[in-house]
């Protein structure tokens, strides 16, 4: 069934394949189909889950309690629930940081995290003022605030449809996960990164304009096994404008993995 009820919040999932699992999260406001390329490309051969977590796509909104700590009992629980046994957690944007804080509370059940274009210490050290304008604008005028924002995410060589396409999903979400912003006004994960026991694979998109670059290579750097790779002519969507960089990238993360696990056995 696509529908899993966990911590009492319907989640719509896909789960498509067989082998090592990999579990896809998406960032704010859009949905699983964020990864549809991912999917197409890992599924042959790894069992790949995407979620629609709280408050997004087909999920449920609940209209309060959308938090980092309530996502990542979800991703927890989801684990759990589906059998996962230590997947491999790939997160665009927020869904980076519901990847590692899922991977620094929890590593016993995660294998590694690949982190694409994460904000990082970013919304508390250089946006935390641009964010607060923000929130008032979508409570203001959402659909405009929304417009006008979203085609920065990309690069100017993404396809107008997908532009649109995720607006779409990101109105069709609704103010149910304005209180993530709130929250990340003062999250910084820089002094937690030190002591993460999983290999982080940071991936980050050249003409990334939300994000600076230099978020990604300061975490990779801090984490005891972290990994810095640029995705070139991509933007804040990585995934969906390099599709093809980015497989590869969570694959050799998948490589090495399986091979770290042939060491230890």
């Amino acid at each position: 069934m696509p529908y899993v009820t966990v911590n009492g919040i319907k989640l719509f999932h896909t789960d498509t394949g067989t082998g090592t699992p990999v579990l896809f999260l998406h960032g704010w406001g859009t949905s699983g189909r964020v990864w549809d390329a991912q999917v197409a490309d890992l599924a042959p051969d790894h069992r790949v889950v995407t979620v629609d977590c709280r408050g997004c796509g087909r999920s449920e909104h609940p209209p309060t309690g959308n938090t980092t700590r309530t996502n990542v009992e979800d991703i927890l629980a989801l684990i759990a629930h589906l059998g996962l046994e230590k997947p491999l957690l790939v997160g665009s944007s927020l869904g980076a940081t519901f990847a590692l804080e899922t991977a620094l509370r929890a590593p016993e059940h995660v294998a590694g995290v690949v982190s694409i274009s994460g904000p990082g210490y970013w919304p508390s050290q250089g946006m935390a003022g641009a964010l607060r304008s923000l929130i008032s604008s979508l409570a203001t005028n959402r659909a405009a605030t929304v417009a006008d924002w979203v085609p920065k995410w990309f690069g100017s060589a993404a396809p107008v449809d997908l532009v649109r396409q995720t607006v779409r999903q990101i109105l069709d979400s609704g103010h149910f996960i304005d209180e993530l912003f709130t929250e990340a006004v003062s999250h910084d994960p820089r002094e937690a990164v030190t002591g993460i026991p999983v290999p982080v694979a940071y991936l980050h998109g050249s003409h990334d304009t939300e994000i600076p670059l230099e978020v990604s290579r300061t975490l990779a750097a801090l984490t005891p096994y972290g990994t810095f790779h640029v995705i070139e002519q991509a933007g804040h969507m990585a995934h969906q404008e390099q599709p093809a960089a980015v497989n590869s990238l969570v694959r050799a993360a998948l490589d090495s993995l399986a091979t770290e696990a042939l060491h230890q056995a």
